[in-house]
């Protein structure tokens, strides 16, 4: 049975990963999908990737107690670890969690959804294992990586998962990428897709700013990047990018993400900011998420 299961991860690893498809909600935010049917046929398509990964799942017993932190998301839908890389060795360390999701009646969201994650981690773990070798070349050296995931929300309507990486040598690096998914549209949530036009990037920039001042003003600990002009320290911050890392929280507000490094020096880690709703109100397509 073991053996068995390895050729199954084995053959789904190695199946060619389909194009990510644009599950764009913008006007699919007010209407009910059909979950049946049509969804079943888009398995033609990626039915190999599908198949073999819920096969490799529920082949055997001691897999399935093996695999780490499966929270629920609703009574169906689950998150858990598909697979982990490893590396142990005296000046060199990885340990990198694949996430998969289960259970989805969006099948090609499913499979396009764990393909990326899978070949995310594939590439993290090769991008590491080279840098260890050209190291070993070069007289030796450490070098370190770290790779997993955490479900930020899991309601009845939204699943939100991040995916970090840490670099954990020297001057240490961490970044975030989230995936906002509609369970009950089966549908994944871009952020332009919550809004009526770009107006959402003036209105979250600004806010995010007077968020940083309030928090520098009142924590002498708290930093954001800052320049000099005219003797005054003022925020040295870009607006947002249109796609800025975001999440919907279980209170089902937005909620902004920057990276370790990206608007406060290191030891400020990945920040956060809550949006406050009636800050985007009029730019937001709907209420259906954001409340």
């Amino acid at each position: 049975m073991n053996e068995q299961l390895e050729q199954l991860k084995d053959k789904y690893k190695s199946t060619p990963i389909p194009d990510e498809l644009d599950f764009v909600v913008k006007k699919a935010i007010k209407q009910s999908k059909k979950r049946h049917g049509g969804w079943m046929k888009s398995l033609v398509g990626v039915g190999a990737v599908a198949i073999i990964f819920v096969t490799g799942i529920n082949a055997s017993p001691a897999f399935a107690k093996a695999l780490s932190d499966v929270p629920l998301v609703g009574s169906l839908v689950k998150v858990l670890t598909f697979t982990e890389f490893k590396v142990d060795e005296e000046t060199a360390n990885a340990d990198i969690k694949v996430p998969a999701i289960t259970n989805l009646e969006n099948k090609t969201l499913e499979a396009s959804l764990n393909n990326k994650y899978l070949q995310e981690s594939k590439k993290l773990y090769s991008d590491f294992t080279a840098e260890m070798e050209e190291l070993k070349k070069n007289g030796g050296g450490h070098t370190g990586v770290e790779s997993g995931y955490e479900v930020k929300t899991d309601n009845d309507q939204i699943l939100a998962i991040g995916r970090y990486v840490v670099n954990t040598v020297g001057s240490s690096s961490t970044t975030f990428k989230y995936d906002t998914i509609d369970k009950k549209n089966q549908l994944l949530i871009t952020l332009p897709s919550l809004f009526k036009d770009d107006s959402y990037i003036k209105l979250i920039s600004e806010n995010i700013k007077e968020q940083m001042r309030q928090q520098m003003k009142s924590d002498p600990d708290k930093t954001y990047w800052t320049k000099d002009i005219d003797g005054k320290g003022e925020l040295d911050i870009d607006p947002i990018k249109k796609d800025q890392s975001f999440y919907i929280n279980n209170e089902g507000k937005l909620v902004i993400s920057f990276d370790k490094y990206e608007v406060a020096p290191g030891y400020m880690g990945v920040v956060e900011f809550i949006i406050p709703t009636h800050v985007i109100a009029d730019a937001l397509v709907s209420n259906a998420y954001i409340k």
